[in-house]
């Protein structure tokens, strides 16, 4: 073998001459390499794009279009007070054992703005309310804020009512049950409950002649 190899046309190439085409191809290879390199790149940004794009259109889907009010308000979860409007017989309200101190007191005064008595003794209003409570204290706290509401006016020994016609709806506010129960006011054995549905919770049971009773129909 000689220093240059004769090629068919008769040009001669030296050895440097093929060493310099090599490296020439190479660094082609090289920058080809980087352009396929590149273009990966770019093509796992459109992935992950496309990943973005799926994710924001799953959320738009998932989200309501008319999202709730957040229950962290104020007052939440505390019965309104009563404004002498009856109590929806379908609507879901707490049994008096359910009620926390604020509520309790607001479903005594609720009572005693349902009573069809006008002028009873005190007595028979703490024997209402010890229907709801027995605590003194709440009792206290119940007769206070009724007068304070004006739904009552304390004379010694006689109160008088100013209920305004907000009597308990015996057809409306009144759910009967069956089980066995005891009555709230007289502790006697029930098969039928009655339970009384106020705005502020449900108070009871109590037997036939004790809920007319407690709502001063009798």
């Amino acid at each position: 073998m000689t220093d240059a190899d004769e090629e068919p046309d008769g040009s001669h190439t030296t050895v440097d001459d093929a060493d310099a085409v090599d490296a020439q191809a190479a660094d082609a290879d090289a920058r080809d390499a980087g352009v396929d390199d590149t273009d990966a790149r770019d093509a796992g940004v459109d992935d992950t794009d496309a990943r973005d794009a799926d994710l924001f259109d799953y959320a738009d889907a998932a989200a309501p279009d008319d999202p709730q009010p957040s229950r962290d308000t104020a007052g939440a979860g505390a019965p309104p007070a009563s404004d002498g409007a009856d109590a929806d017989p379908a609507a879901e309200v707490p049994g008096v054992d359910d009620l926390d101190r604020d509520g309790t007191v607001r479903l005594g005064v609720e009572l005693i703005e349902h009573l069809e008595l006008s002028e009873p003794s005190l007595a028979a209003v703490i024997d209402r309310i010890e229907t709801v409570t027995t605590n003194p204290t709440l009792t206290r706290e119940i007769l206070d804020a009724a007068e304070k509401r004006g739904l009552i006016e304390r004379d010694g020994a006689r109160v008088r009512t100013r209920s305004g016609g907000t009597f308990v709806r015996f057809e409306r506010q009144v759910v009967r049950r069956e089980g066995d129960f005891d009555c709230r006011r007289c502790g006697a054995s029930l098969s039928t409950g009655h339970f009384v549905r106020l705005e502020s919770g449900e108070l009871g049971p109590f037997g036939s002649s004790c809920v007319r009773k407690v709502t001063g129909r009798e």
